[in-house]
């Protein structure tokens, strides 16, 4: 069992910089490959990236790719999402999410994690 909270969300500039964080409680956090999630009013929710448990590889969704970046930090039980050059269509909320699963490094589909945060809204203005 593992729980998780998004924290760094909030109001940022078209073109600027953010970065959300998710800190996992519970069982051992290098043990779990982790993804980040998002979804705008109105949409289905979305994968966006991924990282596996060591950190090593790391997968992101075509449409991010350049923009943003996902890294973890083991010893501090904690995954990031960098966003770079924010875009209005990137605004959405936000969500972590870990899975136990070990036959793959990392996992697009939200069908494939169990454990979920309860989301970082991220709105961007024009």
């Amino acid at each position: 069992q593992v729980q998780l909270v998004e924290s760094g969300g909030g109001l940022a500039q078209a073109g600027g910089s953010l970065r959300v964080s998710c800190a996992a409680s519970g069982r051992a956090f290098s043990l779990y490959s982790m993804g980040w999630f998002r979804q705008a009013p109105g949409k289905e929710r979305e994968f966006v990236a991924a990282i596996s448990r060591s950190g090593s590889i790391t997968n992101y969704d075509e449409s991010v790719k350049g923009r943003f970046s996902v890294s973890r930090d083991n010893a501090k039980n904690t995954v990031y999402l960098q966003i770079n050059v924010l875009e209005t269509e990137d605004t959405a909320i936000y969500y972590c999410a870990a899975t136990s699963r070990v036959s793959a490094s990392t996992y697009t589909s939200p069908r494939d994690y169990q454990y979920w945060g309860q989301g970082a809204q991220v709105t961007v203005s024009s």
